[in-house]
């Protein structure tokens, strides 16, 4: 059974969220605070995190920090706060996801399961993008398709983390380096590339998907 801790201090979240995730199986723990939310992480071990950032003692980041700190379990951020600045400061402090208030059930229950997904086994993966199988164990794509080192490096980094939003930040900085976290010409060029050689419509792409503002994501 997958433990989930969600944490909000609005109780109708609270009733609904542990009213319908114990309907759909999970086992619900809850917190209503970021002290709370920490003391009951370490004690509960949840599967993954359903966080809300505008917290009555801290701010939901810190709790990201403090989590960051022992434990990657996955932690989808759900909150009021739209603007893109509040979002991407989430994802850099460790977020996997980021979901809006007010969302629907089903696309919380979606993006749960997209971030639970993306933990892999030790082995490289084999997936499949349009009509090509990417093995990144022998760095081959059926199709004969040819990869630049470069667009290897992004892909693999997008694949390794199934459903996760990446930042722009974090893939400039881990593909071409820290000097390089404001190029983001960089990346929309490179991802541009990589859906001409794997998509079926790079135009309506169904896997290399972008997050305008904030990242890039890879949808199995």
């Amino acid at each position: 059974m997958t433990r989930v801790l969600v944490v909000d201090d609005e109780p109708q979240i609270i009733r609904a969220l542990r009213i319908n995730l114990k309907a759909r199986g999970y086992e619900v723990e809850i917190a209503g605070d970021g002290a709370a939310a920490l003391h009951v992480a370490a004690h509960f071990h949840p599967d993954l995190v359903v966080l809300d950032l505008g917290l009555p003692d801290m701010e939901g980041t810190e709790v990201i920090a403090g989590l960051r700190g022992w434990t990657t379990v996955p932690i989808i951020v759900l909150s009021g706060r739209a603007g893109s600045t509040d979002k991407v400061a989430a994802l850099d402090a460790g977020a996997d996801d980021y979901v809006t208030k007010p969302f629907g059930l089903d696309e919380l229950l979606a993006r749960m399961r997209a971030v639970t997904r993306r933990i892999q086994p030790s082995g490289l993966p084999s997936v499949e993008i349009g009509a090509h199988t990417v093995d990144l164990a022998t760095r081959a794509i059926s199709g004969d398709v040819r990869l630049t080192p470069t667009e290897w490096q992004l892909l693999e980094h997008l694949i390794r983390h199934p459903g996760k939003l990446i930042t722009q930040r974090e893939l400039l900085h881990d593909v071409w380096g820290p000097q390089y976290q404001t190029e983001t010409n960089y990346l929309r060029q490179y991802m541009a590339r990589l859906r001409r050689k794997l998509e079926y419509d790079p135009a309506r792409p169904r896997h290399l998907l972008t997050e305008p503002g904030m990242g890039y994501r890879f949808q199995p």
